[in-house]
């Protein structure tokens, strides 16, 4: 049993990140941690949101964190967003 279990969201189907963040609940998690970056940020919300559809009264956004990262070699560095979701369980 883990208080908190962090999921990386990225280019799979919104579906396999809510299964992933229902499955830590069921398995004791306290809170879990939705975190993306770029194009994947739209798909966290949606799973965030179809989670806390799902789960009911259960779960909560308990907080939200935006960022921008710099990622990339040196001499080509970018700027990326990213976003990490803080879903807690309720008792």
């Amino acid at each position: 049993m883990t208080s908190e279990a962090a999921i990386l969201v990225g280019q799979k189907p919104v579906a396999n990140y809510v299964l992933a963040a229902v499955t830590q609940f069921s398995l004791g998690s306290r809170r879990v941690v939705l975190k993306a970056r770029g194009r994947a940020i739209s798909k966290a919300v949606d799973a965030a949101e179809v989670v806390k559809r799902f789960m009911g009264e259960k779960v909560d956004i308990a907080s939200v964190k935006i960022t921008s990262e710099k990622v990339g070699e040196p001499g080509k560095e970018r700027m990326v967003s990213s976003i990490e979701i803080v879903l807690e369980r309720k008792d």
